[in-house]
């Protein structure tokens, strides 16, 4: 489905390809090992693709949307960095993930010269009103980051605190690519609003279904172990509402589990999900915000990268990985 959805843009998405490896160049040769080796990791490249396609809805993409798409994905690159480091995660995309194989301190590291990297290619781009909004971003990133992480291994997290987490660690830079690529097209605040609001509504969907994904995926497909977010303490959605709607029971397993940071009874925690609908009500709630993204998306022409983008908000609960 992702190359169908790439197809109208493909041509500009090589672009961008080529502008990443172009900017990862460095004299410092371990930054140049660590940066190629997690962009090299492959993956959807949702993010720098939703920019795209964003901008090819509004009128069509030159260089400077080619530009802000490559800097949306070393944002989400050297975020990636950071939580695999502060997430003690040995696997990605399934490999091993960088601060496994080179260690935690060049992994923090090379996601700083990332980070930066941006904003100097953001910089080139001479719009104040585009950096004001990727400062923002990023900013709201590290706060969403850090939530998460005080909230990690607490059974009392209520489920507008976790939305309040995936809004701002998740669905901020699916919202900033959005926003951005309507700020570069000289787009007024309303139309800027509803651009960024489907990439919001999007990105909570699409992290939604991560964290089914998490306790329902095969790890041949998803390339994570399922647990993984059990044994970091995570309280997502369908853990929160076993807690909340299971039987009593039921609530006690996830909680326990939950509270040690562990999957040793990650089959009693996955039944228990299951039993109490967790599942099925975090895939519901993804539902929604998936139709709430393409509300947003009303008010554009009809086009071949609108269809993308509509297509991009079905694959968001539909994929396996």
């Amino acid at each position: 489905m992702i190359t169908s959805i790439r197809a109208c843009v493909a041509d500009e998405f090589q672009q961008v390809n080529e502008l990443i490896i172009q900017q990862l160049k460095s004299d410092v040769a371990m930054v140049e090992n660590v940066g190629h080796y997690i962009v090299d990791a492959g993956g959807k490249r949702l993010r720098p693709l939703l920019a795209l396609l964003a901008a090819s809805a509004q009128g069509g993409v030159d260089l400077s949307d080619v530009k802000f798409a490559a800097v949306v994905e070393f944002i989400h690159t050297a975020t990636l960095l950071h939580d695999d480091v502060v997430d003690l995660s040995s696997l990605r995309r399934g490999r091993a993930t960088a601060n496994a194989e080179f260690g935690n301190a060049p992994s923090v590291l090379v996601g700083d010269f990332i980070y930066t990297r941006a904003f100097q290619l953001m910089v080139n781009l001479g719009d104040l009103s585009l950096l004001q909004s990727m400062a923002d971003t990023t900013n709201t990133i590290a706060a969403g980051e850090v939530l998460q992480l005080m909230r990690a291994g607490d059974p009392s997290v209520t489920e507008t605190q976790y939305l309040d987490v995936i809004d701002r660690k998740t669905a901020a830079l699916f919202a900033a690519a959005c926003r951005g690529s309507a700020i570069l097209k000289g787009r007024d605040p309303s139309q800027q609003d509803q651009m960024a609001a489907y990439g919001r509504h999007l990105g909570i969907a699409f992290q939604m279904i991560d964290d089914v994904l998490d306790y329902t995926g095969d790890p041949q497909v998803t390339g994570k172990q399922v647990g993984d977010d059990l044994n970091e303490g995570k309280p997502t959605l369908p853990l929160i509402h076993t807690m909340a709607s299971g039987s009593a029971d039921d609530a006690a397993i996830v909680r326990d589990a939950l509270s040690q940071k562990n999957s040793e009874n990650l089959t009693g925690v996955i039944a228990a999900v299951h039993r109490s609908g967790g599942i099925d009500y975090t895939r519901e709630q993804a539902v929604l915000h998936q139709q709430s993204a393409l509300a947003a998306l009303d008010g554009l022409a009809q086009s071949a990268a609108l269809e993308a983008l509509h297509g991009l908000a079905d694959m968001a609960i539909n994929r396996e990985r």
